[in-house]
C-alpha cells in the first residue's frame, strides 16, 4: 500500500498520467478522432477502387462502341431504346412476383 501511495505522489507519474489522458481524451488528435478518420480513410479507398472499376469498364465500353459499328448500333437499341426507320420496338419489363 505504502508503495502505491509513493506511485500516486511521485511528480514523474502524475505528469505521465495527466499526458497520457490529456493525448488520449482532449487533443485535437485524439483516440476518437484517430478512429473517425481512420474509417474515412477506409470508406475513401473502396470508393476509389469503385471508380477505378467503373472508369475501367466504361472506358473498354467506349473502345468497343468507337471500333465497332454493330456493336454501336446494339448498345442505341438496348440503352435508348433507339429503331430504325419502319420499326416499331416493344420493350417488355418483368415484373417482380410478390410471394403472399
Amino acid at each position: 500500500m505504502q508503495r502505491l501511495l509513493n506511485l500516486v505522489r511521485n511528480k514523474y507519474f502524475l505528469v505521465t498520467v495527466a499526458f497520457a489522458v490529456w493525448m488520449i481524451f482532449f487533443d485535437k488528435n485524439d483516440v476518437y478522432t484517430q478512429y473517425q478518420q481512420h474509417q474515412q480513410v477506409n470508406k475513401l479507398k473502396q470508393e476509389r477502387d469503385f471508380y477505378q472499376k467503373e472508369t475501367e469498364r466504361v472506358s473498354k465500353d467506349l473502345e468497343e462502341l468507337t471500333s465497332d459499328k454493330a456493336r454501336l448500333e446494339k448498345f442505341a437499341r438496348e440503352k435508348y431504346f433507339m429503331k430504325k426507320e419502319n420499326e416499331d420496338v416493344f420493350v417488355v419489363v418483368k415484373q417482380k412476383s410478390s410471394d403472399k
